[in-house]
């Protein structure tokens, strides 16, 4: 393939392969690395083919391809030795201050390390699959009443859909090469080896999972293993768990105690950089048969569908068909109308601001967070490292001038510096990779992010990780290099030297960005940790303390006998009260199609979530009761013909007083009926989101959990007791519980892990700050180490020392808030808009700030100054 402007590797590359590539070898090895570099476009990517090329050269950056180092003289080779002796040998002399701008050095590198891969394994989501760049999320909504005609906005639609919708676009849509449906992972019976387990992550899949997905299967054919009714997929873990083996092709396992599912395939766990996550896939061709009629609704959601395209299509190509597809098939919808939309799966893990998701989403401000604070705290390191080694590298002033009048030249002795902070930056490199590697199983359970040995030797790692050592022992040591190396040998050798006042500005406005920093990470913690307390304790608008769940998943058997399973469980002790429910706050809920009469006597449409719940359910979690009644088994009519709301709802029909609703007329899911019942609005999502319109009515049968109110000073007796009823009472299905706080906490999990990062990188950047600022102070006691002297001679109190030190920090400090306080605020307001419910950033975590870097700054100053104060003079002033 003819080489072109356009497609050619990256220039900067090729000239470093020339550089160090040994001339004997340079023709052959380009021409390799062009043929390969050739092939990879053809069959992949120019962008692939370019990554792949920077890999190479760096392979070959190895000492049996490179130049033969000529040494022009033995003086040279001495030289170069000489440095390194006296540069290993200043670090051992000062083993405290070297310890001390190494182990600072070496945490910043190694939180800039572990936030590199926890950005790059948020960004790696969905990455695996072959077919990324050709597979779409299909996108579902709806509007009713007033807005039917106006566009759901990208917020209002959801990933969550119908099943029609996959079949139509293939069969319609020339474009579309495959479509693949899910169902989300509800809770399972599944017998295995005469064992029972309660699954919630088994799902339902099309036969085309593995032409969608490039998920491996390791037994049986990817083509065949769920095409057929009553077939199976097991992931590994799945496999040994039921029959301790993968070799499983052909054994049986009991789906609901009535279905027998024959396994066809055993497949690799899904990798957990995947957005949709399960255990195992039974075909869809099962749920068919299950339930047929939901196959051809249009108007039943309960399905995430996928599709991939063709090779060479554009996505821009049908777009505009979707919408005309929905209407020919929702034509005979009368109050709402269908609205279709598709986003790439690629990137949807974090960009996607759909509903209803498959599985967790990241957040982009989050990861931008991250790198920020990465960045900072590399900074922060960086600036740390200069002060510092400027502070203890005057004390060799004497060194350079004798080395300058035995005629070093001035380039010898930036290149002796600048090798000595190379050296201390390697130091601090190798360091920092150990640091990652101890902390890996901690980092791993906090954020999923797998880091080994392997992982450092990785030649794109190792080739960033050389430049970085560079970068940072250049930039580090190149102010202390310069700066020593302009000194002038005679007055140097009779103690008179100071630096220039540019030099002064520098360093102080190095600390004073250091607190810039410190402040704006102190006011982010501050705000993170009150926003969590915030949620914590926040109104929930029911209780949730003390409640046990224990599923039955929607079991006939227990739906039948509830009423007495519920009194048995309530003759327990330590057991307060019981109720029956389809779900819970917290918990997965489906939405249901409803019509209510509005003032005008008009029945208008919306989709609110619905909760099937019993008469207990109200009672027991003491939601608020604002109008009307709530459900009573004294009205048998209440199971039929009756629907409770809460406030959100009665809004979105129109209602501001809620008894104004009460006894309106409403249609749902086949039942017809009175509204009996306002509720209060009570949080049963996450505090992500505003309260939304709920409908609730008591339907005996589609019960799937009992709620029970536990006495928590004999848990353990609580739990066995309950247990043993259990296996009294429910003998087929497995006792499986969790606590509805714990449970409904896990909303939450992600903004924890946030919290937890942010606290423990901003606490690393305070205190590698507080090692810049003892450079700093170490700095400017030495240079004004006479003056003192003079100050104490003169009559000068330690006190009023100390405090003419000091002086010049609150100087910069008073800067540092100034400059810090609106961009923290700027940055952590931006953070809560991902929050309905928002704490307030006050003055008091302002004003915690403040008090903190003052604190840690003067008491960091305080202490050399004392130091430098209680000296004796007579130490200072024997040379003048």
């Amino acid at each position: 393939m003819p080489k072109t402007q356009n497609i050619t590797p990256p220039h900067w590359v090729l000239r470093f392969f020339r550089w160090f590539c040994n001339p004997d070898f340079v023709e052959d090895l380009e021409g390799d690395l062009f043929e390969r570099f050739e092939k990879r476009v053809n069959e992949k990517s120019l962008k692939a083919a370019k990554w792949r090329f920077i890999i190479d050269v760096l392979k070959l950056f190895r000492p049996s391809l490179m130049k033969s180092l000529k040494i022009q003289n033995f003086n040279n080779t001495t030289m170069i030795n000489n440095y390194y002796k006296v540069a290993w040998r200043h670090i051992v002399k000062e083993k405290f201050y070297s310890f001390i701008n190494i182990s600072g050095l070496a945490v910043g590198m190694a939180s800039c390390i572990f936030i590199a891969f926890y950005v790059l394994k948020e960004l790696s989501y969905d990455q695996y699959h072959e077919n990324l760049d050709r597979t779409y999320r299909i996108l579902q909504g709806a509007h009713a009443g007033a807005e039917r005609d106006i566009p759901p906005t990208p917020e209002n639609f959801r990933f969550w859909g119908n099943a029609p919708v996959g079949p139509a676009l293939k069969e319609e849509l020339p474009e579309v090469e495959y479509f693949c449906r899910f169902t989300p992972g509800h809770s399972k019976l599944i017998k295995a080896n005469d064992e029972l387990y309660n699954e919630k992550n088994v799902v339902y899949g099309d036969s085309t999972v593995f032409k969608v997905f490039s998920w491996n299967l390791i037994a049986g054919n990817p083509d065949k293993v769920l095409t057929e009714p009553n077939s199976i997929v097991l992931t590994e873990t799945l496999a040994k768990k039921y029959f301790g083996t993968t070799d499983v092709l052909g054994k049986t396992v009991i789906l609901e105690q009535e279905r027998e599912c024959v396994v066809t395939g055993v497949m690799e766990d899904v990798p957990n950089n995947s957005q949709f996550i399960f255990d195992g896939i039974i075909s869809m061709a099962t749920f068919y048969d299950i339930r047929p009629g939901i196959f051809d609704n249009w108007g039943y959601v309960d399905f995430y569908n996928y599709i991939t395209l063709k090779e060479g299509t554009s996505v821009e190509s049908i777009k505009p068909k979707l919408q005309p597809l929905g209407e020919k098939y929702t034509s005979d919808w009368e109050h709402a109308n269908f609205y279709l939309d598709i986003e790439p799966l690629e990137g949807s893990y974090l960009h996607s601001v759909a509903a209803r998701q498959a599985g967790k989403t990241g957040s982009v401000t989050n990861l931008i967070i991250f790198s920020i604070i990465g960045l900072f705290i590399l900074i922060i390191a960086c600036i740390n490292f200069i002060n510092l080694s400027t502070a203890r590298s005057l004390e060799r002033a004497k060194e350079i001038g004798i080395r300058k009048v035995v005629g070093a030249r001035q380039y010898s002795l930036i290149n002796q510096f600048l090798s000595e902070f190379i050296l201390l930056a390697l130091f601090a490199g190798v360091i920092a990779i150990c640091i990652v590697t101890v902390a890996a199983p901690y980092l791993y359970e906090l954020t999923g992010v797998q880091i080994s040995i392997s992982t450092f030797l990785n030649p794109l790692f190792l080739g960033v990780f050389i430049i970085g050592i560079l970068t940072i022992g250049l930039l580090a040591g190149s102010y202390p290099a310069f700066l020593l190396s302009k000194f002038q040998p005679a007055k140097v050798l009779k103690g008179n030297f100071k630096t220039g006042s540019s030099g002064v500005v520098l360093r102080k406005g190095l600390v004073t960005f250091q607190f810039i920093l410190t402040i704006g990470l102190i006011i982010g913690t501050s705000t993170v940790y009150n926003q969590l307390q915030y949620l914590q304790n926040h109104d929930l608008g029911f209780t949730k303390d003390q409640t046990l769940i224990l599923e039955f998943g929607f079991d006939g058997e227990v739906s039948r006998n509830i009423e007495a399973i519920k009194n048995e469980f309530t003759n327990l002790p330590s057991i307060n009260s019981v109720c029956a429910s389809r779900a819970v706050p917290g918990g997965y809920h489906p939405n249901a199609g409803t019509l209510i009469e509005d003032q005008n006597g008009e029945m208008v449409p919306h989709s609110p979530a619905i909760y099937e719940i019993d008469p207990d359910f109200v009672p027991f979690y003491g939601i608020k009761l604002l109008a009307g009644r709530a459900f009573s088994y004294d009205y048998y009519s209440d199971s039929t013909e009756a629907l409770m709301i809460n406030m959100a709802a009665a809004r979105q029909w129109g209602y501001t007083d809620p008894e104004e609703v009460v006894g309106k007329k409403f249609s749902q899911w086949g039942r017809e009926g009175k509204i009996i019942g306002v509720l209060d609005d009570f949080n049963y999502q996450s505090l992500h989101n505003e309260v939304a319109p709920l409908s609730l009515r008591y339907e005996p049968f589609s019960m799937a959990m009992f709620s029970l109110k536990v006495n928590t000073d004999d848990l353990y007796s609580t739990i066995q007791n309950l247990e043993n009823k259990w296996k009294e009472l429910i003998p087929h299905r497995p006792f499986s519980y969790y606590f509805l706080d714990d449970s409904f906490d896990q909303q939450y999990k992600a903004d924890n892990q946030f919290a937890e990062l942010f606290t423990a990188f901003a606490m690393l950047a305070i205190i590698i700050a507080l090692l810049g600022l003892f450079g700093l102070t170490t700095y400017t006691t030495s240079q004004r180490i006479k003056e003192i002297g003079i100050r104490k001679v003169l009559g000068a109190s330690v006190g009023s020392i100390v405090l003419l030190l000091s002086k010049d920090l609150s100087k910069l400090l008073i800067v540092a808030f100034i400059i810090a306080a609106p961009l923290a605020w700027f940055a952590m307001t931006k953070w809560l808009e991902g929050f309905a419910y928002q704490a307030s950033i006050g003055i008091g975590i302002y004003i915690i700030a403040a008090i903190s870097i003052s604190i840690i700054a003067f008491g960091t100053m305080s202490w050399q100054s004392m130091k430098a104060a209680l000296q004796n003079p007579t130490n200072s002033l024997k040379n003048e």
